[in-house]
Formats: C-alpha cells, structure tokens, sequence
C-alpha cells in the first residue's frame, strides 16, 4: 500500500489553553498523515470525547482543571487500553514523568522541545508502542526524588499548601488553631527540610507537587 493510501493517523488533542492547542494542531495537521478529529480543553471534556469517537493517539496535557493528565491515562488504560496516550508537558520534573508513564501514557513530550519531536513521538508510538526523548530517557532511568510525604509531616504540608496558596502566618494560625509564632517555626522547618531559600521557591515546589494550582 502506498503512503498515500494508508489510513491517516486520528488524534485528539487536549490542553486547557486555547492558543497553545492551536498552536499543536497546526503543527499536528502539518504532519503527513496525520489527523486531528477533535480538541478538549479539559479532562472531563476529553474522556465525554472518546466516548463517541476512537483516535489512535490521545495528546494530553497534564494540568488540567478537573480531571488532570494523569487520571485521564488511568481511564484511557482502563476503558480503552488500544488508544495510546502522549503526554505534552510543560513540568519538566522526574516525578512528573514517571507518573505518567505509571498512570499509562506510552510518551511523554516537553512542551519546550524541538518541533520535530512532536513526528517522532507520534509515528514512534504508532509504530513501536512508545516514544520517549532522550532526555526523558535518562530522567527514567534515574532514581525518584523523596516522596512529599517522606520529607515533611502531615502538619507541615498543610502549613506548606496554606502558605503557597498566599496566605500569612497569622490568617494560617486562626485556621490551624495555631499562634503566629508555631506557624512560623513550621515554615523554617519546612524550608531547612526541603532546602529552600525563600518564598518563590517555596512556592515552586508547592505547584510541582500539586499542593496549588499554577
């Protein structure tokens, strides 16, 4: 059978911002072969999608409202283990990429990579059933960093989501039933524990291990 009459590969794409999904689907339409039969921009709207239409790839982001990125791949794995799932991802951590190859997704794609990676990953999915960057690669390979729960108490984390979210010691404090001061001594544990110098970092590891939303 010639290339051009070979069964154009069908995707569905799913981000939660609009120009950054057009973007993809120009690039996705660029592709030979290739076919975008439908967009969601959230979790929900992705899975009511696939019940009426069956791509061959599902191209996701992770942080979406709602449903994210990684409990999709677990009902896509579940209710229909055919379709493979790319990840396309802004979160460049270890953690975030082994927990989407573990919820299911068969590819995982930076959203700072080259254009080109975005072929590779989907005739490499197509053709061998996985697709990763090199630099995935070697992330996989490496050991996990400590879990959040291995590194602070449960205390902490709810002192940690509060100060992230914006929050200041005292208005943490009448919530916790805590002093000011008690609530002060948690964040400089917290901040000697996991080795952050200030707030913004505090912050960024916050929303890289989705105790607030970016």
């Amino acid at each position: 059978m010639r290339p051009e009459e070979r069964a154009p590969i069908r995707v569905v794409l799913a981000d939660d911002h609009e120009l950054v999904r057009s973007g993809i689907n120009a690039l996705l339409t660029s592709i030979s072969g290739v076919q975008v039969i439908a967009e969601a921009g959230s979790g929900e709207e992705l899975l009511g999608i696939l019940q009426t239409v069956r791509p061959d790839i599902v191209i996701t982001d992770i942080g979406m409202p709602g449903i994210d990125g990684y409990a999709v791949c677990e009902r896509i794995r579940a209710e229909s283990p055919e379709v493979r799932v790319v990840v396309l991802s802004a979160d460049d951590s270890i953690e975030a990429v082994k927990k989407a190859v573990a919820s299911g997704a068969c590819g995982y794609i930076r959203k700072d990579a080259a254009k080109f990676e975005l072929e590779l990953a989907v005739r490499g999915v197509m053709q061998t059933g996985s697709y990763f960057t090199s630099r995935v690669t070697q992330d996989l390979l490496r050991p996990s960093a400590p879990q959040l729960h291995q590194l602070l108490t449960e205390r902490q984390v709810e002192v940690l989501t509060m100060l992230a979210s914006g929050k200041s010691a005292k208005e943490i404090g009448f919530e916790l039933g805590l002093s000011s001061k008690t609530v002060d001594a948690h964040r400089a544990n917290i901040m000697e524990r996991l080795n952050l110098r200030d707030n913004a970092s505090l912050i960024r590891y916050a929303i890289r291990n989705r105790l607030v939303k970016d």
